[in-house]
């Protein structure tokens, strides 16, 4: 039994813990919860950083899960803009950088990721950029709106979802953007070539240029300012500011400094849980974006660094702290809003492991539904500018059963009724 003694202690202060700790009290736990984080903005949610925030839509303060007041209504402990240094885990204690060492009986490792860098030169300018937090966010959207406001350019290096999300963002400023991608489209590794090119149109469309198959090798300056960036081909690209969206690396420090057990970065990094989200320690969990997890219906671990992740992750984490018999087998799901497109994606393909790409509706229009097969089974969907076909989507994955491609391709067939029924 969980009783009024016992200190549950979560270090991250994102959505995951956040999360965590609302259901630690909607569960009934009445011990002390210690939410720890290292920005000085309390808990907050990511995806407006590079949608609604970043392009001026939304004020700031939408962005916060909950307001002020909730933590203390709630007896949540919150310690803002303090980073966790160690882990003791004979000790079961957690040092501060000031020092204050806080005990604990259960502990959440909710610990996020961190941009990663490019060791070119030129990345210590001013004009150069990530965007991960909050206050990553916030310089940017001055940036982009002087970009704007000036007729100047951003060269952008990467073509994931941060990077489309960004140059979107910055074309709405009236920003000239280039992208840098090494890979022969955008998204090649999320969505493969097939319905990469999709997106290098999309964007095209809207006046941004791309330049595949290069490398961004150094970003060039004058009095610390950014005046260009030259990628490997040799060419130079005017530049009034660097946005380096390359991809995020599992904060895993913690973890490793003591002793619970990491997965290899060849495969994805981050902190090995099992289904319960359960570390090698029985004592610590981990959540969100540094919990490589067994899922049991993909069978295969798994890192995802999206949204709904730690969305769901979080409470997961909360009740098998609490000793509840949990499973965290949800289908992985993030969405995308880019200029007049909206996406949600539910499932895992990456490449090499399907063999059969099936649109249903019309692509040329971005009116569709692409699903991703391998055996005739689905492992994932992509709704475009198509709604409320979420449920059905995930379904068909989960289900593991084989489908007629010609009836999944096929909008006047109901997607429910494509699934075969005993």
């Amino acid at each position: 039994m969980v009783d009024a003694d016992q200190t549950f202690v979560i270090v991250g202060g994102g959505l995951a813990g956040v999360k965590a700790a609302e259901t630690l009290r909607a569960e009934g736990f009445n011990g002390r919860v210690i939410l720890i984080g290292d920005e000085v903005d309390p808990p907050y949610e990511r995806p407006p950083l590079s949608k609604g925030y970043l392009t001026g839509k939304d004020p700031r303060e939408r962005v916060f899960v909950h307001e002020s007041p909730w933590y203390a209504e709630n007896d949540v402990e919150l310690h803002l803009g303090q980073p966790v240094t160690a882990v003791d885990r004979a000790a079961r204690t957690v040092r501060l950088g000031d020092g204050t060492t806080i005990g604990y009986d259960k502990l959440l490792l909710a610990t996020g990721s961190a941009p990663r860098h490019l060791d070119i030169p030129g990345t210590d300018l001013a004009g150069v950029h990530h965007l991960r937090r909050l206050a990553h966010a916030d310089l940017l959207q001055g940036t982009l709106a002087a970009l704007g406001r000036d007729n100047g350019h951003l060269v952008i290096a990467g073509a994931g979802w941060i990077g489309l999300e960004a140059a979107a963002a910055a074309r709405a400023y009236g920003a000239e953007v280039t992208v840098v991608e090494p890979a022969p489209t955008p998204l090649h590794h999320a969505v493969g070539p097939e319905l990469g090119q999709l997106f290098a149109d999309l964007h095209a469309g809207h006046g941004v240029r791309f330049r595949f198959g290069t490398h961004l090798t150094e970003i060039i300056g004058q009095d610390g300012m950014v005046l260009a960036a030259r990628t490997d081909d040799g060419d130079e690209h005017p530049a009034h500011a660097v946005l380096i969206a390359v991809g995020a690396t599992p904060r895993t420090t913690l973890a490793e400094n003591a002793g619970l057990a990491l997965v290899d970065r060849a495969h994805g990094g981050g902190i090995a849980v099992d289904a319960s989200l359960r570390t090698s320690d029985p004592d610590i969990h981990a959540a969100g974006d540094v919990a490589a997890a067994e899922h049991p219906l993909l069978r295969t671990r798994l890192r995802v660094e999206h949204w709904a992740n730690a969305l769901h992750g979080g409470p997961a984490a909360a009740r098998a702290m609490l000793g509840r018999d949990v499973t965290h087998d949800r289908i992985p799901y993030f969405f995308s809003d880019q200029y007049d497109l909206g996406m949600e994606y539910s499932g895992w393909a990456p490449p090499g492991t399907y063999d059969q790409v099936v649109i249903r509706g019309d692509a040329g229009k971005r009116e569709f539904v692409a699903f991703w097969l391998k055996d005739r089974r689905v492992l994932a969907g992509m709704n475009v500018n198509v709604w409320d076909v979420t449920p059905a989507v995930q379904e068909l994955v989960r289900s593991g059963a084989p489908v007629d491609p010609e009836a999944l391709a096929d909008p006047s067939t109901p997607l429910t009724a494509v699934l075969p029924r005993p």
